[in-house]
């Protein structure tokens, strides 16, 4: 995710595409509880991502200036400061091109779980953290789709969310005509895939490989707190 901000890289539209399509909510809900109604928020975020595109603000970061996660943050924050009430006198729409939100979706999202007693840090930490534990587990079941598996990770998704799965073992083994061990062995190889590519994720978040045990471990705070 960091090479979104080397207009130089080959891998720059396709990052930059990322982070619009992926990082979106977590800022979303940051500005949801700070107070701003639903439209406006969505006004804001998208404003947010067409400043970051257009001056290429994104640049700012390297592999040395730390987490992603937090350069975003402050980012927003300091938007929110300088820009809303630009923001406000626009029309919505024009001439600009927005980053494309499911609204919707996303005021479906943030009310899931009250937020009353969370601070807008707080919860932008924890939906950054629900992000990329969601594409952790949407690449690895592209890759069981891709594999004719898509039926069994569906059945075995909850083990790794800690949900567990919802009929034993024995009968998973019938239905998909193999042994309990087979099932066994399946549920500690997608566990092991599933850390692997969380890693991975986090990784393109951070400044150094050193750091991703010390994000892992505050993200894994921020769900639990």
């Amino acid at each position: 995710m960091l090479h979104a901000g080397r207009p130089d890289s080959p891998e720059a539209a396709r990052a930059l595409a990322t982070l619009c399509s992926s990082y979106w909510y977590p800022l979303y809900a940051f500005v949801r509880r700070q107070g701003h109604s639903a439209h406006d928020a969505e006004d804001l975020t998208q404003e947010f991502f067409a400043r970051l595109l257009e001056k290429n603000y994104l640049a700012q970061v390297s592999r040395e200036k730390g987490r992603f996660r937090s350069f975003l943050l402050a980012a927003l924050k300091n938007f929110l400061a300088n820009e809303w009430d630009k923001v406000r006198a626009q029309k919505r729409g024009g001439d600009r091109t927005f980053v494309p939100l499911d609204a919707t979706a996303a005021e479906s999202r943030y009310a899931i779980k009250p937020v009353d007693t969370l601070t807008a840090d707080k919860i932008y930490e924890r939906r950054w953290a629900l992000t990329l534990l969601d594409r952790a587990i949407e690449q690895l079941r592209a890759e069981h789709v891709k594999a004719g598996r898509a039926p069994l990770f569906d059945e075995l998704k909850g083990c790794l969310t800690g949900d567990g799965s919802t009929v034993s073992y024995a009968e998973l083994a019938t239905r998909f005509g193999t042994s309990e061990g087979a099932i066994k062995v399946a549920v500690h190889r997608m566990r092991q895939r599933y850390r692997d590519l969380l890693r991975a994720e986090v990784a393109n978040t951070v400044a150094q490989p050193g750091d991703v045990d010390d994000e892992l471990r505050q993200l894994f705070s921020a769900l639990a707190g």
